[in-house]
């Protein structure tokens, strides 16, 4: 099968060294395809840059797209031996950016990559022309899946051994069953889900030793935040929260009308938080926006972009 970043990226997978949170060196795999102002798609938990497969060619006709892999997920660096920091990914987010912009970049960033965006326009509202943010758990009071779940509380050393063993190798026609089974359950038409889709989604967890214990220690660390936001201890989720109203570059927040994961009631909170921001319901839509809406997505991301300058 063709190496799907050579087919879609005139450069294919590209490389970049940022220093992580600890000021570690860190390898991220990204694609660029395009011309024009920068629009970064940041994809979310347990996903990589082939989640955007869909939206990659329509908006590269406009902007310079750039799709990356965040550290530990898809073929970026693992970085097993470390322990991760809270707060990581928004710092290293914005090091992408100052990495691969010269200007203020459009952020396009679904679910916990969502998350992550709203962190750094908060932060760092001078790297942010314009945010689109698609069903982000900002308002979640528990993790959305039993999988999730149960990765949160499996001991590290455990899942650690699972990949050094390379049981996700070994078992590769299980896992893709069962990963697909739970993708298409996040979809409006499961049929849309295709062989080789299932193929490139689960390939870095079945090629790369790693992948699986990255996303369950992300998930750790998600469910410690909103453990102790339910708690009022203190927590990043609490922090983004209340700074909902720092926001100020025009900002557009799309919701799938059916997101089982977390309702658009979120998506409509979420608007009313965010002085600069318009709401926008994306129809026949469940979690994974990006591949069971992309027409309307791609749609309501270019007319949002062509209506709003910064």
């Amino acid at each position: 099968m063709k190496d799907w970043w050579q087919a879609t990226f005139p450069k294919g997978r590209q490389n970049l060294i940022i220093s992580d949170i600890q000021g570690y060196p860190v390898q991220i795999s990204y694609g660029e395809k395009g011309r024009g102002k920068p629009l970064i798609l940041l994809h979310g938990m347990g996903s990589w840059s082939y989640n955007w497969r869909h939206s990659i060619a329509a908006l590269s006709k406009h902007f310079r797209v750039i799709c990356f892999d965040a550290k530990g997920f898809g073929y970026s660096e693992k970085a097993l031996s470390r322990r991760e920091h809270n707060g990581h990914q928004i710092i290293e987010f914005q090091r992408i950016i100052q990495a691969l912009c010269d200007e203020p970049a459009i952020i396009v960033a679904e679910s916990l990559g969502g998350l992550v965006a709203l962190a750094l326009a908060q932060e760092s509202p001078q790297l942010i022309g314009q945010l689109i943010v698609v069903n982000v758990p900002v308002f979640t009071k528990q993790l959305p899946h039993w999988g999730m779940s149960l990765l949160a509380q499996i001991p590290r050393e455990v899942i650690e051994t699972i990949d050094s063993l390379r049981l996700a190798y070994l078992f590769a026609p299980l896992l893709r069953e069962i990963m697909a089974i739970e993708r298409r359950r996040v979809l409006f038409d499961p049929s849309i889900l295709t062989k080789e889709d299932v193929y490139w989604i689960t390939y870095p967890f079945i090629e790369f030793p790693g992948t699986i214990a990255k996303v369950a220690e992300e998930l750790q660390i998600a469910a410690r935040e909103i453990e102790n936001w339910q708690v009022n201890k203190p927590n990043m989720l609490t922090q983004i929260q209340n700074n909902l109203s720092a926001i100020k570059c025009p900002t557009l927040v799309l919701w799938g009308d059916q997101d089982s994961w977390f309702p658009v009631s979120h998506g409509e909170k979420l608007h009313q938080h965010i002085p600069n921001s318009k709401f926008q319901i994306l129809s026949n839509c469940y979690h994974d926006a990006s591949t069971g809406a992309f027409e309307e997505l791609n749609a309501a991301i270019l007319e949002f972009l062509r209506d709003t300058k910064f």
